[in-house]
Formats: structure tokens, C-alpha cells, sequence
């Protein structure tokens, strides 16, 4: 019964905390306002103050993370109303998710090896450019640890969403093409949220992406383990 109560708590807890942060958001729009970020911050305050484990927490916010598969879901709709400037653009779309799928992998490789960090926390870092689902099993795949994946995978998305709009402006990336496919590559699901309020184009573009992204990641991070470790 008490886990009940703490679960039912945490999900309205939540919910409250990420209507706030919307609110917030809309009023003072901007990259580090966003509200996952902000209701993150929020969350781990409040847990922080009120002396309240992540795990009894976690009993309710677990319930939650099951509504995420019909979210991602819901991205089909756009998908199906960009059909055919995706279809234009599929050579594009190709490409770029190839090349960014590489970079991400071997951006993570080659940089944990410079630094000398723990091959384990190196192969859990790895997959972070893709959902977290895939991510965790890609980690379990190759000997890194899927919990601490799905750490690095929210890290990603949140500081893929919130730096995008800065690297965009400094790398001069305006069409939406090219913000959709980088943000898919780079920010998953987190990041395709701020591109939606963009637009509908760029929030297709970075849903399709996401998804390639992932196939492409799962075949080619052994052999680039292989050829930089």
C-alpha cells in the first residue's frame, strides 16, 4: 500500500513539476530553458532537499517511462505528413545519418582513450547518440553497462538540445534538412522535441534520422571498438 501511495505521489509530483517547467519555458523561451531540462534540475532539488531516495522515487517514475513507447509512437504522424519531402530528400538523409552515426561513435571513442578512462565507462559512453532502449542493449552487447549508457544517453539529448541552436549559428546550418538530421543523430528524442517547435519539417527530418541513426550505430560500433581500441 505504501509503495502505491509513493508511486501515485511521484507520478503527480512529476507532472506538476513538468507543467512548471513548461510554463517557465514559454515564458522565457530559450536553449537552457527548456523543460526537460528544467524539470530535471527541479526534480533532483527537491529529492535532494526533502532527504527522498531516487528509488522510492523511482517507483512511480517508473510508471511513467512506459508511456514513452506510445509517445515515440506518436512521432509516426508527422512522419506521415513530411512523407513525401522525405522521400525527396532520402539520399540526404542517408548520407548524413551515416556520417553522423560515425562521428558520435568514434567522437566517444577516441576521446575516452585520450583521456585514459575506464574501457567499461568507454563502452557504456559509446552508444549515447541513439534512444535509450537501443543504447542500453547496445552497451550490454559490447561489455559496457546499460544503466550507466542510459545515464550518458540523457546527457546527450539534453546537451545536444541545448547547445544545437549555438553550433547551428556558429556552423551556419539554417535549413531545416540540416538541423533535423543532426539533432536526430546527435539529441534522439530530446532534442527532436525542440525541433518540432521549430518546425514540422525539421522535427520529420530529425524522427527519421533517429531512427536510422540507431541501425546504424548497432553495425558499426564493434568495428570501430576494433580499429580505435
Amino acid at each position: 500500500m505504501l509503495t502505491f501511495v509513493t508511486g501515485i505521489l511521484s507520478i503527480i509530483g512529476t507532472i506538476f513539476i513538468y507543467m512548471l517547467a513548461r510554463k517557465i519555458s514559454q515564458k522565457y523561451p530559450g536553449p537552457f530553458t527548456i523543460p526537460v531540462l528544467i524539470g530535471t534540475v527541479m526534480i533532483i532539488a527537491l529529492l535532494f532537499v526533502l532527504r527522498i531516495p531516487y528509488d522510492v522515487y523511482a517507483q512511480g517514475a517508473n510508471w511513467i517511462n512506459h508511456l514513452l513507447g506510445p509517445a515515440v509512437v506518436a512521432l509516426a504522424y508527422p512522419l506521415y505528413k513530411q512523407w513525401d519531402m522525405l522521400k525527396r530528400n532520402i539520399v540526404p538523409i542517408l548520407s548524413g545519418v551515416v556520417v553522423g552515426a560515425i562521428s558520435g561513435v568514434a567522437s566517444g571513442l577516441i576521446l575516452t582513450k585520450l583521456a585514459h578512462i575506464d574501457q567499461k565507462i568507454a563502452l557504456s559512453l559509446t552508444p549515447k547518440n541513439v534512444t535509450t532502449p537501443v543504447a542500453m542493449d547496445i552497451a550490454h552487447t559490447i561489455g559496457g553497462v546499460p544503466a550507466l549508457a542510459a545515464v550518458f544517453v540523457m546527457f546527450a539529448g539534453i546537451g545536444g538540445a541545448v547547445m544545437s541552436p549555438y553550433l547551428f549559428k556558429l556552423a551556419r546550418i539554417r535549413h531545416f534538412l540540416g538541423k533535423g538530421i543532426g539533432i536526430g543523430c546527435a539529441s534522439h528524442a530530446i532534442g527532436i522535441a525542440m525541433a518540432m517547435e521549430h518546425s514540422e519539417e525539421e522535427g520529420a527530418a530529425g524522427t527519421v534520422a533517429m531512427g536510422l541513426s540507431s541501425i546504424v550505430v548497432s553495425i558499426i560500433t564493434q568495428p570501430l571498438i576494433w580499429l580505435i581500441y
